[in-house]
Order: C-alpha cells, then sequence, then structure tokens
C-alpha cells in the first residue's frame, strides 16, 4: 500500500487538467445524438444500427464504471488519467478517420472505455484534495462539468452539422484531447493512496452481464418493443446476474463493490433520491426535443438551442449551489429544487399546439435552475458521511446507478408516451370516424393531424408521470439530514465546542 499525503492547499492547476479532460469527455457523450441520421444516410444502415453508437458507448460505462472502485485503489491517479485520456484520445482519431460503420461503433467504445473512468477518478480526487468543510464548494465545480458539457452537446453538434461534415464533430475534439493529455503527462502528480487489491474475474463477469445486460435491454425496448425475447432476454439475464453479483460481494473480503456502504443511512437516502432525480432529470431532456421537434417542426438546431439557457444556468448554479451547500447543508436547497422541479414538469405537462418557443424554453430553463440545487448537495451528504477508504466504492455506485437509472426511466417513459399515444389514437379514429373527408388525398392529412394530437397526449402523459417521480424525490428529501463536518469520518479539524 502506498500512502500519498493529501495536500494542505487543493492542487487546482491538477485539478484543471482533471476538469478539462472530464469536460471534453463528458461533452462528446451527447454530441454524436443529432448528426445520427446523417451517419445512417452515409453509411446506409438501419436506424436500429446507428443506435449502436450510443448504446454501446452505454454499454462500456455501464460495464466499467462498477469497476471503478479496483481501478482507483489500485492504480495511481497520474496513472489512471493518462491511460484514460490516451484511450479517449485515440478513440477519437479513430472516429474522424473511420472508413465503415463497424470501425466507428468500435471507436466509440474505445472513447466510452476512457471516459467511464474519468468521472468516478475526478470525484475521488476532488474528496481527498477538499476537506469535508470544502466539498461542497469543490463537489459543485464538478458539477459544472458533469451537467453542462452534456447539455452543449446538442446545441454545438446540430449547428456544425447544418455546416460542416459530421466528421468535423471528432475533428475538433482531437486537438484538445491531445493537448490535456501532453500537459497531464508533463504536469500531473498523485495525491491518492493505492493499495494491492485483487481483481475478481467472477465478480467482473457478473457485473457486466448485470449492469450491461439491465443498460441494453432498457435501451432496446424503444426501438424492438418489450415483446422482443431480446429485450426481456437481456433485462432478466442483466437482473439475475445483479442480484447474484451482490450477494457475492457481500461475502467477499476485497469485493469488486463494497455494498457495505448502505449501513450508512444519510449515503443509502442521497442514492435513492439521486435514482428518483435521474429519471426524471434523463427523461425530460429526451420528451422536450421529441415535442418540439415532432409536435412543433421546429429544426435539431433550434431545439437544441431552446436547451441551451438551461445548461448555462446549471453551470453557473453549480458554483454557488456548492457554497450554500457548505453554509446551509442539503435540505433547504433539495426542497426548494425540487418544488421548483415539480411545478416546472406540471406545467410541461400542459403544453399545447400553441405554446410559443419562448414560453417552452422559459420553463426548460427555470426547470433546470430548479435541479442545479438537487444532485450536487444531496451526494456530496451521502458522501460525506462514508469514512475515506469507501469514498471509492461509494462513487462507483452512484455513478452506476445514475447511468443504469438514467436509462431505465428513459425507456420506460417513452414506452409509456408510446402506448398512451396508441390508445388515444385508436379513440381519436373512433371519436372523428364522422370527419373523416372523402376525398383520397385528404386522408393522410387527416390522420397525421391526430396523429400529432395523439403523439402530444402521450407526450404531456409521459411528463405528467415525470411530474408524481419528481415528487417521490421532494418527499424523500424531508427525511435528509445535514452530516457536519466535525460528524464526517474524513473530517480532521478542530471540534465544535
Amino acid at each position: 500500500m502506498t500512502a500519498v499525503q493529501t495536500p494542505k492547499r487543493p492542487p487546482y492547476g491538477m485539478i484543471a487538467i482533471l476538469f478539462l479532460g472530464a469536460f471534453i469527455a463528458f461533452l462528446n457523450n451527447t454530441l454524436l445524438n443529432v448528426a445520427l441520421p446523417t451517419i445512417m444516410e452515409e453509411f446506409s444502415v438501419k436506424p436500429s444500427m446507428v443506435q449502436w453508437l450510443t448504446t454501446g458507448f452505454m454499454l462500456v460505462n455501464g460495464i466499467l464504471i462498477p469497476a471503478s472502485a479496483f481501478f482507483v485503489q489500485r492504480f495511481t491517479n497520474r496513472h489512471l488519467f493518462i491511460t484514460a485520456m490516451s484511450l479517449f484520445t485515440a478513440g477519437t482519431v479513430l472516429a474522424m478517420l473511420a472508413p465503415t460503420f463497424f470501425i466507428l461503433v468500435v471507436a466509440r467504445m474505445i472513447q466510452a472505455a476512457g471516459s467511464a473512468l474519468m468521472m468516478p477518478l475526478l470525484m475521488n480526487i476532488m474528496l481527498v484534495a477538499f476537506p469535508v468543510e470544502k466539498r461542497g464548494t469543490a463537489m459543485g465545480l464538478f458539477g459544472l462539468v458533469m451537467i453542462t458539457a452534456p447539455a452543449i452537446g446538442p446545441t454545438l453538434s446540430g449547428w456544425i452539422i447544418e455546416h460542416y461534415d459530421w466528421r468535423v464533430l471528432f475533428g475538433i475534439v482531437v486537438p484538445i484531447a491531445a493537448t490535456i493529455l501532453i500537459v497531464a503527462i508533463m504536469k500531473l502528480k498523485n495525491i491518492m493512496p493505492t493499495k494491492q487489491v485483487t481483481l475478481d474475474v467472477f465478480s467482473l463477469v457478473l457485473s457486466t452481464l448485470g449492469f450491461g445486460g439491465l443498460l441494453y435491454g432498457f435501451s432496446a425496448a424503444g426501438d424492438a418493443g418489450w415483446s422482443s425475447i431480446t429485450v426481456y432476454g437481456t433485462i432478466a439475464v442483466g437482473a439475475v446476474s445483479l442480484v447474484w453479483f451482490v450477494i457475492r460481494q457481500l461475502g467477499m473480503k476485497e469485493p469488486l463493490l463494497d455494498f457495505r456502504v448502505y449501513r450508512y443511512s444519510m449515503f443509502t437516502l442521497s442514492s435513492v433520491i439521486a435514482v428518483v432525480i435521474s429519471v426524471s432529470m434523463f427523461s425530460a431532456m429526451i420528451l422536450t426535443p421529441l415535442y418540439v421537434q415532432t409536435i412543433r417542426g421546429i429544426s435539431p438546431f433550434e431545439s437544441g438551442l431552446l436547451m441551451l439557457p438551461g445548461a448555462i444556468v446549471m453551470g453557473i448554479m453549480s458554483p454557488i449551489t456548492g457554497k450554500l451547500f457548505d453554509k446551509y447543508g442539503p435540505r433547504a436547497l433539495a426542497l426548494t429544487g425540487l418544488t421548483i422541479t415539480v411545478t416546472t414538469t406540471y406545467f410541461l405537462s400542459r403544453l399545447g399546439f400553441n405554446d410559443s418557443y419562448n414560453y417552452i424554453m422559459m420553463l426548460y430553463t427555470v426547470r433546470m435552475f430548479g435541479m442545479s440545487m438537487v444532485m450536487m448537495p444531496i451526494m456530496t451528504n451521502g458522501l460525506n458521511q462514508l469514512p475515506p477508504e469507501f469514498n471509492p466504492h461509494g462513487t462507483a455506485l452512484n455513478n452506476t446507478l445514475q447511468q443504469v437509472s438514467g436509462a431505465i426511466g428513459s425507456a420506460i417513459l417513452l414506452t409509456v408516451m408510446t402506448t398512451r399515444s396508441e390508445s388515444v389514437l385508436e379513440r381519436l379514429l373512433v371519436e372523428e370516424a364522422a370527419n373523416e373527408p372523402t376525398d383520397p388525398s385528404l386522408v393522410q392529412e387527416w390522420m397525421a393531424s391526430l396523429g400529432q394530437q395523439a403523439m402530444l397526449e402521450g407526450i404531456n402523459f409521459s411528463f405528467f408521470l415525470s411530474t408524481v417521480i419528481a415528487a417521490i424525490a421532494l418527499v424523500l428529501t424531508l427525511f435528509v439530514k445535514r452530516i457536519r463536518p466535525e460528524d464526517s469520518p474524513a473530517y480532521n479539524g478542530p471540534k465544535a465546542p
């Protein structure tokens, strides 16, 4: 075991390098979404195939993030970051030059292998570098990266696709990633302790089947449908493997993921609230563009532009929220933020055909403002209760659950939207049968109009369900208790009289 002295003053230069690396990696997660139709046309692949560019990326994340606790404990933060950044840069170069669709998918998976280690590594370094009483501010800065980068992606991607080739999406990332890698090699130092932990290969296999199966199954449900054997088969394999994985970890001396962190009540509560919030947040990030583009006919670029102010507000608020957390604790912030979130989500569930672009933008921006006051304070408060040796496991579990819950929640709410739309369309066809035009040339237009009404009701119903989910998080927040710095196992300062 090697112990590295925690610096008295946080190494801001080193953290800046890590922030830039994490920012460019997180930005890349959503940068490709708008370009999928263009790529599909160039390589002559079906929608179900092109989805592998996002599904494959997410699967690698789902496999590697649970294993991040092992990597963070076993290898120095310098070697781990350089390896992660090297993989990400190599994957980006390969994607930019990819001559075939298969190579492009492989390139995205290599990118994901690097990106998956960024978030857990950065979070663990923040926990080590900053004292407990200043963690809120530090995690607020981390939230600036985690939330703003993916939100900016669709807007930037829409503008680039409108003016340039899709390969430019990767081309602009390559020099930035390469520069960060070179600076990291020259400047990065070790501040985290390491120890000789062993990797249980069978646990890694179970983790891969468990989290990977669930992520793939729920992600594929939107395209293949819930009746597909691929969907329910992979979900069943994932669920069984995950239960087996948890049971195995509880009986091991050196588990891959230590589920004993759930003995700490505030960490457990923060994980549950974070899961519920992730479902509500990620689903809205899908439903809003769907309404704007499909119902209102607004272009992908303008759709991304509509969501940009919300991303900017979250970016501005994250450091402010961190400072407020250090001063007042998590509950007041989370209650205020979730009240705003529940209210704005309810208004989004009542959208119509004539709501203005600015009104939708305002609702979405205010909703993101509410969200910015919730996630980081709740998660930081839970992590503050853990002893330092549990930090890698706590961050790995939080990140994994966010990935899985976001994918599952989005798939379920999209399925609810589709089912509701289909049932409403059947009802409208019966109710409006007397008004069906006799001119065959107008029938298609009439059907399209009914389809738009049905889809609007489906989207609104899904937003209403998202409102209920956010309200559950609001109720759970009432039970949050502040973990004060002097109560944290990681606190080394003077005790309050």
